[in-house]
């Protein structure tokens, strides 16, 4: 290694890439820009919860589905919903852009949601099954785009060189989740009791509308958004970085000596350096020292030289890595709430006095707890935890995500004691062989299980969006938005995975624990099941966050 090489005799090495964001109009971006995004989004949401939340209810009482069956179903097609989104920021980041990206994925949605639509109204039952799931998978492409792109399109309308738009950022993410849920609760209310006590074609159809109001309103604002340029793949960045590395294995680095390593940052000279050095994988250094192979070339070889910022974008990748994968047991209990839960309020009182509440609507009381608990959160906790920990947001985002984790356990603890008790007047009502009785229990049994369950949404759901935007490297903050969605696609998985283990071992020692005859099995063996794996994660959680270090800028 040529120790005397600096880094201002390679002006060369730099990677030639557009600026992160394009010249800003001042007059542009801010709340201005960021509220029709919002409302895009909310329109969007109103048609996915008002689909999803009723899902299960289709597929069971419409398409005839054994209930463990639909679980899966649901569960498959929430988790390729949610996986898909890596491959639409992927396109979004290298070439299409976020605005181009939204609008394309909209109409490919608004596609879907009309072929729902036809679907459940003039398609023949023979065909209608078929069809059905090739108009669901059809969304799931629509959300590919949309999903990774509009909320890290409505976060890039606040500057990060403004401390109030900063600050503004930070607060932005918690009205962003409570318009989600505001969207999402009027769905469970309006569109589920259509399709319950009116059709589903009206209910599909009343969905498929606010799609194309969203795609207006969304066109509405082209003129105030601060746009992003696509900034050619990010895959590429980070296999240069491990690749280097490795082709500088046995080359030394001196600790405190920056003269043999490449600082020069991939954008222009007179621009700062957005990341500083970290020690944790101090292995994927050597990808940024300038050895003597380095500084005889007349170019850069970027899959042998690297600049600081692209190795430290690296090491944020690599420190989201475990805090993901802890995350993913959250995801799996959330995934209960769309289909045991419901499955569960549907054999319950759910009458008041001739009105009977549709099963899949007890969903509200997740929103409810949501609307009500994110003003207090922002309003209230942040100030007064901000005097005591000097924390801008009052507590970190780590900590707001392990909170989270927390009550998600108390989520399956209630869960489990609530199933114990229907189980137990199902026994002394003789109703064990007859799933189709209304077991003399009523549904507000279950309401504990749904606020607590909103409760944590407000903390690990919004922690967990927060963390992937505000620590990912700014070029790929889509994909973070992906990563972030993945944890609900891989947790359904996951779920989906642990529900067909039960039944194997179960079956083996007696009556299968989850079973078409939800009145036979043991769905509260199975919570007790699920808290344990979740307090083991919490354990393990709390150890990776003790060890996690933010990005420095």
């Amino acid at each position: 290694m040529d120790s005397s090489a600096s880094p201002d005799r390679h002006h060369d090495y730099q990677d030639i890439e557009k600026n992160i964001i394009s010249e800003q109009d001042h007059s542009k971006g801010g709340w201005t820009a960021a509220i029709f995004i919002i409302f895009v989004e909310m329109a969007e949401r109103f048609s996915y919860y008002g689909m999803s939340g009723n899902l299960i209810t289709y597929l069971t009482n419409e398409l005839k589905e054994p209930i463990p069956v639909a679980v899966k179903d649901v569960n498959t097609w929430t988790g390729v919903s949610a996986l898909l989104p890596l491959l639409g920021a992927f396109i979004a980041d290298s070439y299409l852009g976020r605005f181009t990206t939204i609008l394309v994925s909209s109409i490919i949605y608004c596609l879907g949601m009309g072929l729902l639509t036809v679907t459940v109204s003039v398609i023949p039952l023979h065909l209608r099954k078929a069809m059905f799931f090739v108009a669901l998978y059809i969304l799931s492409v629509g959300l590919a785009g949309h999903k990774p792109c509009a909320q890290t399109f409505a976060a890039d309308q606040f500057s990060e060189d403004s401390p109030e738009e900063r600050k503004a950022k930070s607060s932005f993410f918690n009205w962003w989740y409570m318009g989600i849920i505001v969207a999402g609760s009027v769905a469970v209310l309006v569109v589920i009791y259509i399709q319950d006590n009116v059709s589903w074609a009206a209910g599909f159809g009343i969905m498929t509308g606010s799609i194309l109001v969203a795609l207006i309103i969304f066109l509405l604002g082209i003129k105030k958004y601060r746009k992003q340029e696509p900034l050619g793949s990010p895959f590429t960045k980070v296999a240069q970085v491990f690749v280097a590395a490795v082709r500088k294995q046995h080359t030394k680095v001196t600790t405190g000596d920056s003269s043999g390593v490449y600082f020069r940052d991939d954008t222009s000279p007179q621009r700062p350096l957005s990341s500083v050095h970290t020690n944790q994988f101090r292995f994927l250094d050597k990808a940024m020292v300038i050895d003597d192979l380095d500084a005889s070339s007349e170019t850069r070889n970027p899959w042998r030289l690297c600049s600081l910022n692209q190795v430290e974008q690296v090491k944020l990748l690599l420190r989201l890595l475990p805090i993901w994968i802890c995350c993913l047991m959250f995801a799996v209990v959330q995934s209960f709430v769309q289909t045991f839960f419901t499955k569960q309020g549907s054999t319950m009182i759910r009458s008041i006095g001739s009105f009977q509440i549709p099963q899949a609507s007890l969903l509200i009381f997740v929103g409810l707890t949501i609307i009500v608990f994110i003003p207090i959160y922002d309003r209230l906790f942040v100030p007064i935890a901000r005097k005591f920990t000097g924390h801008h947001s009052g507590i970190t985002m780590l900590q707001r995500i392990g909170t989270g984790l927390l009550i998600s356990v108390i989520i399956m603890i209630v869960a489990a004691m609530v199933e114990a008790r229907r189980l137990k007047i199902i026994r002394d009502h003789n109703l064990m062989d007859n799933p189709k009785a209304i077991v003399p229990m009523r549904v507000w049994w279950l309401v504990p299980q749904y606020v607590i369950s909103g409760l944590s949404d407000v903390f690990a759901f919004v922690g967990i969006q927060e963390l992937f935007y505000d620590q990912m490297p700014e070029a790929m903050r889509s994909l973070g938005a992906a990563f972030y969605l993945s944890v609900t696609g891989v947790g359904n998985f996951i779920s989906s995975g642990i529900i067909t283990l039960v039944q194997v071992i179960s079956s083996k020692y007696g009556e299968k624990w989850i079973s078409d005859n939800i009145n036979r099995g043991h769905l509260d063996y199975f919570y007790w099941v699920i808290a344990a794996l979740s307090i083991l994660n919490l354990f393990i959680y709390v150890w990776i966050a003790k060890g996690f270090v933010y990005k420095k800028n």
